[in-house]
C-alpha cells in the first residue's frame, strides 16, 4: 500500500513556509573532447522547513550531479556555469573556498551513498565524527566530546560500543547510521541524503529509512533525499521532483505523484513498480536518452515520450501549475496550440 504523505505540511498554505533552501538556475556541465555535457540544465526549487523532498529519476537524470552542485563538490571536469544556492538567505555560491568550509557540517550536509568509502578505515568512528565536531567548533573536553558523540549514536540507534570501533567492524546499516550521525552532528537546518539505502538489503533498508525519518521529527531539519526507489520515497517523502536528462519535468506532493501523475516520465515511472497484488507486466521506457551534448530542440523527452506532438519538438515547454502545488511541464496540459 502506497503511505499517505510523510508529514501534512504539504496541505498549508504556500506563504505560511519558510523557505530553507532555494536553488534558482542551476546549471552543470562537464567538459568533454567532443563538448560540453550538460548535466544540470537550469534547474530551480525550493526546500521548506522540515520537509522531505525526493528528487527522483534513472540514472544519469542529474539528481547527483545537481546535489554535488548545492554542495559545491563537483568534481572535475565538471562546472557550476550558473546559478544561486541560498540557504536561509545567503548565496554559497559567493562564499570562498574557507567560508564554505565554515558552512559546510553547519548549514549544509550531506549522508552519501557509499558509507564505506565514505570513512576513514584507520580512524575509529568515534574520532571521524570528534574531527568534524573540533574543526568547527574547536577543542572541547574530552568527557564532554564523548557524551556528545554518544547523544548522536542514541539519536541514530547505534550502541554506545560503536564509539570505539572502526569502520570494517561495522554492518553496512550500522556504517549507514554512523554517516547519518555524522551529517546531523552540527545540527544543519537541511541534509542531503544521496540514495542513502541504495547498498543495502530490504530489510536493513527500513531500519536506515525509519532512522531519517526519526531524525527529521526530532530535530526538524530539512532533507533532500535522491533515489530512484519509487516505493520508498512513497514512504518517506513529502514532495517529489522529477527530473529527466538534467530537468525537472513534475514537481508534486507525493500523494498525488502515485495517484495522478501528469508528465508521461512519471506516469512511467510509477508503472515501471512491481504489484504484489496484480499481475500485469511492467511497462517499460523504449528508447535511449538524447546525447547530453547535442539535446535536440524543445522538450527533453521526445524521443521517447508515447505522446509526443509537433509543438514538443520545437520548444521547451514551460513549467505550469496544473492542480495546486502539482506543476509540470508538458504540453498535454494548459497549451491549446498544442492540442490542435
Amino acid at each position: 500500500m502506497i503511505a499517505q504523505p510523510a508529514s501534512n505540511f504539504v496541505r498549508a498554505s504556500q506563504a505560511n513556509r519558510e523557505v530553507v533552501l532555494d536553488v534558482r538556475n542551476l546549471r552543470i556541465h562537464y567538459e568533454t573532447p567532443k563538448g560540453d555535457v550538460i548535466a544540470v540544465n537550469g534547474i530551480s526549487f525550493q526546500v521548506y522547513k522540515g520537509e522531505i523532498v525526493g528528487l527522483v529519476g534513472e540514472s544519469g537524470c542529474g539528481k547527483t550531479t545537481a546535489a554535488m552542485g548545492i554542495l559545491q563538490l563537483v568534481p572535475s571536469p565538471g562546472r557550476i556555469l550558473a546559478g544561486e544556492i541560498l540557504i536561509n538567505g545567503l548565496d554559497m555560491l559567493g562564499l570562498t573556498g574557507e567560508e564554505l568550509r565554515e558552512r559546510r557540517w553547519r548549514e549544509l550536509s550531506l549522508i552519501p551513498q557509499g558509507a564505506m568509502n565514505s570513512l576513514n578505515p584507520v580512524m575509529r568512528v568515534r574520532d571521524q565524527i570528534g574531527d568534524a565536531i573540533i574543526t568547527h567548533e574547536g577543542q572541547q573536553p574530552k568527557d564532554k566530546l564523548k557524551a556528545r558523540i554518544l547523544e548522536l549514536f542514541a539519536l541514530v540507534g547505534l550502541p554506545p560500543r560503536v564509539y570505539d570501533l572502526y569502520p570494517h567492524e561495522l554492518s553496512g546499516g550500522m556504517k549507514q547510521r554512523a554517516c547519518i550521525a555524522m551529517a546531523i552532528a552540527l545540527s544543519p537546518p537541511v541534509i542531503i541524503a544521496d540514495e542513502p539505502t541504495s547498498a543495502l538489503d530490504v530489510v536493513v533498508q527500513r531500519v536506515v529509512a525509519q532512522t531519517l525519518l526519526d531524525v527529521k521529527e526530532r530535530l526538524g531539519v530539512s532533507m533532500i533525499m535522491i533515489g530512484h526507489d519509487m516505493g520508498l520515497q512513497a514512504q518517506m517523502v513529502d514532495r517529489i521532483i522529477v527530473m529527466y536528462a538534467g530537468n525537472i519535468v513534475e514537481v508534486t506532493p507525493v500523494f498525488p505523484a502515485f495517484h495522478n501523475p501528469l508528465h508521461p516520465y512519471t506516469q512511467l515511472l510509477i508503472s515501471s513498480i512491481p504489484s504484489i497484488r496484480e499481475r500485469k507486466p511492467l511497462k517499460i521506457t523504449t528508447g535511449l536518452t538524447h546525447d547530453l551534448r547535442n539535446p535536440p530542440p524543445g522538450c527533453s523527452f521526445q524521443l521517447r515520450c508515447p505522446h509526443v506532438m509537433d509543438i514538443c519538438k520545437k520548444t521547451q515547454p514551460a513549467m505550469i501549475e496544473r492542480e495546486p502545488e502539482h506543476r509540470v511541464a508538458c504540453y498535454l496540459y494548459g497549451k491549446e496550440e498544442a492540442k490542435g
